[in-house]
């Protein structure tokens, strides 16, 4: 039977009489990876700081790892590992000496302490870096570093806020690479990110959070289906055949400077197969087609309302 690594039931949260977050559900699957996004302002990181016990609620209830967050903080934190937007790297010490402090700081025993300092250093490819000191890490070293320090203490539940916030397109793969990793060996990564493309590759599930509410959840694909605005494309090489595709195509939107016609529709297999045979019945030849099917950016602005103007919380 699979469980809940995260339960919320109504969560409620207000600043200075600001509602930030009113009456939050959501069920995160052990295991999986669930992804939170939303525009800046609209609670996401408020949430992440609530389930790492950072702040308190003002109503419902949550739990993490089985735990009540109110009730039993201290077994929510020695179950989770939080990475936030800022790297917690002490610029000051070495790769090594950052991770051995993080043992120092969990009570690990000096050997167990030792071993696990190793085996992270050579799982995020920072073992011929280990003696330098942080300040001299690249942005994405320093995130590998922040995210290995995280799992010193073996959690199970793992909150990444934006983690591949300012690494070029080579470090955020490696770091989806290292995300995966982590939940094919069970672990639970709560994930929110501005990158729509991030939360498409790596999230199990996803949920939207404007103002506040929820306003969609589901996977990748559910979201996209239930967006309209998809269409197939077709390209003519004259007029004429623009004319003729345009009058046994009814209902499509014509655009004569590119000789095209755009047909709604899904792109599946069947559409496409009955679009191409009601032209060739009719004699009509297109130069070219291509599918839109509504990608999380369109579910993004359909379903969430303008960006706030104050700064994310």
């Amino acid at each position: 039977m699979t469980t809940s690594a995260i339960a919320l039931r109504g969560l409620r949260k207000s600043f200075g009489g600001k509602v930030v977050l009113d009456g939050i559900d959501l069920d995160v699957r052990e295991g999986t990876t669930f992804s939170l996004l939303g525009p800046n302002g609209a609670g996401k990181t408020t949430v992440v700081r609530i389930l790492s016990t950072l702040i308190g609620f003002d109503g419902g209830q949550a739990h993490v790892g089985g735990h009540d967050v109110a009730r039993e903080p201290d077994a929510v934190r020695a179950a989770i590992g939080v990475t936030g937007q800022f790297s917690a790297v002490d610029n000051l010490l070495t790769g090594a000496e950052n991770l051995i402090l993080m043992a120092d700081l969990h009570h690990l025993p000096r050997a167990e302490g030792r071993g696990r300092v190793a085996d992270l250093l050579d799982r995020f490819d920072l073992t011929e870096a280990a003696g330098r000191p942080a300040s001299t890490y690249s942005g994405g070293m320093r995130r590998r570093l922040d995210l290995a320090m995280t799992l010193v203490g073996d959690p199970r539940v793992i909150f990444l806020d934006e983690p591949t916030t300012g690494l070029d397109p080579r470090g955020r793969r490696l770091m989806w690479e290292i995300i995966r990793g982590l939940v094919a060996g069970g672990v639970t990564i709560f994930l929110t990110t501005q990158y729509l493309a991030e939360a498409d590759e790596l999230a199990d599930r996803i949920a939207l959070l404007d103002n506040g509410k929820l306003v969609a959840e589901g996977t990748a694909d559910e979201l996209r289906r239930g967006i309209p605005g998809g269409h197939m494309r077709l390209r003519f090489a004259d007029t004429a055949r623009l004319d003729a595709a345009a009058r046994v195509l009814g209902g499509a939107t014509r655009d004569d400077e590119a000789l095209t016609l755009q047909v709604p529709g899904d792109g599946g297999v069947p559409a496409l197969r009955t679009l191409l045979d009601r032209l060739e019945r009719n004699g009509i030849e297109v130069d070219e087609l291509s599918v839109h099917t509504p990608d999380l950016d369109d579910v993004f602005f359909a379903l969430t309302g303008s960006p706030t103007k104050e700064a994310a919380r």
